[in-house]
């Protein structure tokens, strides 16, 4: 079959014939970014909280023991896979279990986990730097009234921190559907996948991966935009008047009174 001349026509000859295959790339693009974000925004929660447990000298020795042994293991895990690519975590896990452990992983599988341990890294650091960030007059102030140190986490801390953090899941997220890419050398059919085989069909790269970056382009646009949506919605409103029924209480001079001239006032 003769390949037309021009490039707009390779370009709606590859969608014709693969679009298909490129919309299902990235879909499993999308899967695969979404939940593994979500997941590793869950692991790096739980780390981040454990990572900032405090510990007295007062605290029982064996608390002691068993919080620096825990915070040991999770160091080395931050530290493992936010200091190594993705792609060589993919091949070190995926063939790594195959031939130590004998488990033979699904693709699928293996891109979830690979994707989400790797997140829950970098979302463990973030979280911690978002619990530092509060002012710890915040914590002094719960442990006054008689919160433990799990309800000053949950009640106060937390829901701050992660209104601070929010940037960066929205970051991790994009990240992560760029990322995704790297899973081809595990043969996950993602975009990148996808886009590889169909310029090998044709022999045609710039054609193909013109549309892969535009496809990758709307992804991450659209999601980006979506998130500082999110964000402004946790903001709340900007007026902060105080919600009484006593209108005399009220911040901003509800309370009408005569004036003068049998007029009112506020």
């Amino acid at each position: 079959m003769s390949l037309p001349s021009d490039f707009l026509g390779r370009i709606i000859l590859i969608l014709q014939n693969y679009g298909g295959s490129l919309l299902r790339g990235a879909g499993n693009t999308l899967l695969i970014a979404i939940i593994s974000t979500l997941v590793g925004c869950i692991i790096g929660l739980i780390v981040g909280i454990i990572q900032t447990i405090p510990v007295g000298r007062n605290d029982n020795i064996v608390k002691r023991a068993v919080l620096w042994i825990v915070k040991l293991i999770l160091n080395i895990y931050v530290e493992v896979f936010r200091g190594t690519p993705m792609m060589v975590q993919a091949m070190f896990i995926y063939y790594g279990s195959a031939l130590v452990f004998n488990i033979n992983m699904d693709n699928m599988f293996a891109a979830f986990l690979i994707v989400s341990i790797n997140t829950g890294a970098y979302m463990a650091e973030t979280v911690r730097g978002g619990i530092l960030s509060i002012d710890e007059g915040q914590t002094e102030g719960a442990k006054a009234i008689g919160m433990t140190h799990f309800q000053t986490m949950l009640h106060v801390i937390l829901p701050q921190s992660i209104r601070n953090i929010m940037p960066q899941i929205g970051n991790n997220l994009i990240i992560n559907i760029k990322d995704t890419c790297v899973l081809s050398v595990i043969s996950v059919v993602e975009l990148f996948f996808a886009s590889k085989s169909v310029a090998g069909s044709y022999y045609i790269y710039f054609e193909t991966f013109t549309i892969t970056m535009i496809m990758y382009l709307i992804m991450t646009v659209f999601f980006s935009r979506l998130l500082r949506y999110v964000e402004k919605r946790m903001d709340g409103p900007k007026n902060y008047d105080l919600a009484t029924s006593d209108t005399l209480a009220h911040t901003s001079g509800m309370y009408n009174f005569p004036g003068n001239n049998g007029g009112t006032r506020r």
